[in-house]
């Protein structure tokens, strides 16, 4: 009886402890993919913090590449190409924010080295005083042309059609003059400034009158805080556009603006410069001895393309036929600030060229061209109403007459006749 009760007892004691490990054992079954979904999650997590952590280590220890050169320059400059903001926003900005040293600190200087020029210059300083272009107005011109003008023996047709024009332009557009003195290589080897070119042999001259009368020497103008030079021959359309660039900051001493993107060789046709002393001496130092060349100061300066579309700040005549399909012509003449009138075989916008000759470097499409044929126009028209003075004969023309002297007399009288008149007018 009492090993019945026992087996009974025993048997009811491990069917309560087989019972109570199989409802653990359920539970934790039941549990376990919860888990194993959790402890997955957190080790994924942990796995990428880290992973992130690993790669911010060795992009900190890694030593950075050097930055690519590009070749625009002045990003403050050239967030103004293209906008399409008409004159009363370049007039409010030019309110409310003035040049350096104020507007008695900054000039447009023109760089005379030819008579055919004059007129130009003249022409874009009388566009300045009517568009009331608050910046100074500086001319260098040769000496020589004084010299040559107080010595009856000297003194041509074209010296005192260029002098009476460079007076208009002190009289009517408030032009400084700076007559300047040409480069001269002396038998010491070392460069010189002289007052005329002297009869003396053993005095070397330089070759050009490009390097007689260097871009360099703008560099030397420090009275000025900055200055603009137009390359010739072109249009000042706009003068508020032109002027702002004197308020900007610029983060060299020099900046070459051309109107053309596809030019091999950047030409600016608009330069920007802060002279100093110190950029001076450093830019003319790096030139090869006795060279002045234009293209050795370019070398130096840094260049901005103007690509815009319709909107230039500065554009050439050159580049018309490579302005996009939305392009219009009256607008491109309303918008522009300054056009250079360059183009290949071409002399010049102050020169008749021959039909034949015109006609290679007119744009193909019409209304490209209407916008080149309006810029040579609008330059002809300037030229006779600002200066008196018809297009000049085409250079091979000029020379076929230089054989003939009886002709080029009988030109010359009445070129003068139609000056005065203007003048009387």
């Amino acid at each position: 009886m009492w090993i019945k009760q026992t087996i009974v007892i025993l048997n009811a004691s491990s069917i309560s402890n087989v019972c109570k490990a199989w409802i653990k054992a359920v539970f934790i079954l039941s549990t376990l993919p919860d888990v194993f979904i959790f402890t997955t999650l957190l080790f994924l997590s942990g796995y990428v913090l880290q992973q992130q952590t690993v790669r911010n280590i060795q992009a900190a220890i890694r030593p950075r590449p050097p930055p690519t050169p590009t070749p625009d320059r002045s990003q403050v400059v050239a967030k103004h190409f293209g906008i399409p903001r008409d004159r009363s926003f370049y007039e409010k900005f030019l309110v409310s924010n003035r040049p350096k040293g104020g507007w008695a600190k900054v000039a447009y200087v023109q760089v005379i080295r030819e008579h055919i020029h004059v007129c130009n210059a003249v022409m874009l300083f009388a566009e300045l005083e009517r568009q009331e272009s608050m910046a100074q107005r500086m001319i260098l011109y040769p000496q020589e042309w004084n010299v040559q003008q107080s010595k009856q023996e000297y003194r041509t047709l074209k010296v005192k059609t260029s002098l009476r024009l460079l007076e208009n332009a002190a009289l009517r557009y408030k032009a400084e003059l700076i007559p300047v003195n040409p480069i001269e290589d002396s038998p010491d080897g070392k460069s010189h400034r002289s007052l005329c070119k002297s009869k003396n042999p053993k005095i070397k001259y330089v070759e050009t009158e490009e390097a007689a009368y260097p871009l360099v020497d703008l560099l030397s103008l420090t009275l000025l805080n900055r200055l603009i030079y137009l390359k010739p021959s072109g249009l000042i359309l706009d003068s508020a556009k032109l002027d702002m660039l004197f308020t900007l900051p610029m983060e060299s001493a020099m900046l070459g603006i051309s109107g053309n993107p596809q030019e091999e060789d950047t030409i600016p046709s608009l330069i920007l410069i802060e002279p100093s002393k110190k950029a001076y001496n450093e830019t003319l130092s790096s030139f090869p001895a006795g060279s002045y060349s234009d293209d050795q100061f370019l070398r130096h300066i840094s260049f901005v393309t103007d690509t815009a579309d319709q909107n230039h700040l500065v554009a050439k005549s050159s580049a018309i036929h490579l302005e996009s399909d939305r392009f219009n012509a009256t607008e491109f003449i309303q918008s522009t600030s300054y056009v250079q009138l360059s183009d290949p075989g071409l002399p010049g916008p102050e020169f008749n060229i021959p039909r034949r000759q015109l006609l290679r470097a007119v744009p193909k499409q019409p209304v490209h061209r209407k916008a080149w044929e309006t810029a040579y126009e609008m330059f002809r028209e300037q030229r006779m109403s600002v200066c008196g003075l018809d297009l000049e004969p085409a250079p091979e023309l000029a020379s076929k007459k230089a054989n003939n002297p009886k002709e080029s007399e009988e030109r010359e009288p009445n070129q003068q006749i139609l000056v005065s008149e203007k003048e009387t007018a």
